[in-house]
């Protein structure tokens, strides 16, 4: 597998993103759900919920709780069916037979326990970037050319993070689909892509597996004449695009 990049070498072990993200998924989230609620009222929630005015730990002396995440469901969203306690006792077991744990392993476990989902993930800083960025994605799911998007409120000392969902990690054309649509949307940052078993199994940045956690990178070319994103696939070390 391709090295990672510096930028995925943070101080914090692997251990702590999990847990971060955890507490995270287990906080209230604010989502504007498509397939509920009515188009014209998505302008004044995204106004409202711009990641960069929405606290992750709240206000207490605004009487605001804390918030894990803003989400957008897209019209036609279906969420996927996670595999559970079966899956981490297949992990747990893998482990133990003392085999080096690599991709192809951690995959053949997605498929056997259906968690085969990824996203898109993107770092920015707070303010108008993240905000920009956010709405631009946000409205390509409401028009349905995106299932599902999230993105972390506000958090001192540091970056928002907005991840962009696919169904499938090993379907390589709708990843780089995907891509495009992002690119589209007008982001033109640095992307990574990774699988959500991954997620499930704690498998972050500084991972004692020394996994990779991410398996493409996009990198958008501004040099090149249209515009268009590189893409890499970190396990082969070769461009997509």
């Amino acid at each position: 597998m391709a090295d990672c990049d510096e930028g995925e070498r943070w101080s914090k072990g692997s251990e702590d993103h999990a847990a971060e993200a955890m507490a995270a998924d287990m906080d209230p989230w604010i989502i504007f759900d498509a397939r509920k609620t009515p188009r014209a009222e998505f302008e004044e929630w995204l106004e409202t919920y711009r990641p960069s005015r929405v606290s992750r730990f709240g206000n207490p002396e605004e009487g605001s709780g804390p918030v894990g995440w803003l989400a957008v469901y897209g019209p036609g969203y279906c969420p996927q069916i996670e595999g559970g306690k079966e899956l981490q006792d297949a992990w747990d077991k893998l482990q133990s037979t003392g085999r080096k744990i690599n991709y192809e392993l951690v995959r053949e476990l997605a498929l056997n326990y259906g968690v085969i989902s990824g996203k898109w993930l993107m770092h920015l800083d707070t303010g108008f970037k993240v905000d920009h960025a956010w709405r631009g994605i946000a409205t390509a799911v409401i028009e349905g050319r995106l299932s599902v998007a999230k993105v972390s409120p506000y958090q001192p000392d540091s970056k928002h993070v907005i991840c962009v969902y696919t169904c499938g990690f090993t379907d390589e054309e709708s990843i780089m689909q995907t891509d495009a649509v992002i690119r589209s949307s007008g982001v033109k940052c640095l992307l990574t892509y990774k699988p959500d078993v991954y997620t499930c199994l704690g498998i972050y940045r500084n991972n004692q597996w020394q996994i990779c956690p991410t398996i493409y990178e996009s990198r958008y070319d501004l040099e090149c004449i249209p515009r268009r994103s590189r893409v890499t696939n970190k396990i082969t070390n070769t461009e997509v695009t």
